[in-house]
């Protein structure tokens, strides 16, 4: 059975792809939860409209990405921790930390977003990548100093 993708599907295809399932496939999973339609020249209508409102949308939160992007670029995050010998933290600075101290500064970004590969675990400064979109990534310098 011959039917059209309203949305990426694992292993099957991506949005608008007219794919090949099995109708009981299609009754059971894609039918109920409206992941794809028969590929009817109607659905296929519908899949166009539906591809501009997202590309609209999408283009409306890449702008707006951008616009963060830029704003956080400005920004140093200051972090003050305890720190022994040879500037070691006790601790660490991880990504939680960093969200709080981003919601702080009046930015709302989800901790996944963060790219930090490994916790901050020394005094010093850390650009780190944010990525705020598939196609906007903000850089942030983060500045780790002792605790007076």
């Amino acid at each position: 059975m011959k039917v059209v993708l309203f949305e990426d599907v694992p292993r099957l295809g991506r949005m608008g792809d007219v794919v090949n399932v099995a109708a009981g496939h299609f009754r059971n999973y894609l039918g109920p939860r409206k992941l794809a339609a028969e590929a009817t020249p109607q659905n296929l209508k519908a899949l166009g409209h539906r591809k501009k409102a997202l590309a609209m949308v999408a283009a409306h939160q890449q702008s707006e990405s951008q616009e963060m992007a830029e704003r956080l670029a400005a920004l140093t995050i200051k972090v003050y921790l305890k720190a022994g010998t040879n500037d070691r933290l006790f601790g660490s600075v991880t990504s939680a930390d960093l969200v709080e101290k981003l919601k702080e500064a009046g930015y709302e970004v989800d901790r996944k977003k963060i790219r930090l590969t490994e916790p901050i675990k020394s005094l010093g400064e850390f650009p780190i990548e944010i990525k705020l979109h598939p196609e906007v990534m903000a850089k942030v310098l983060v500045v780790v100093e002792k605790a007076p």
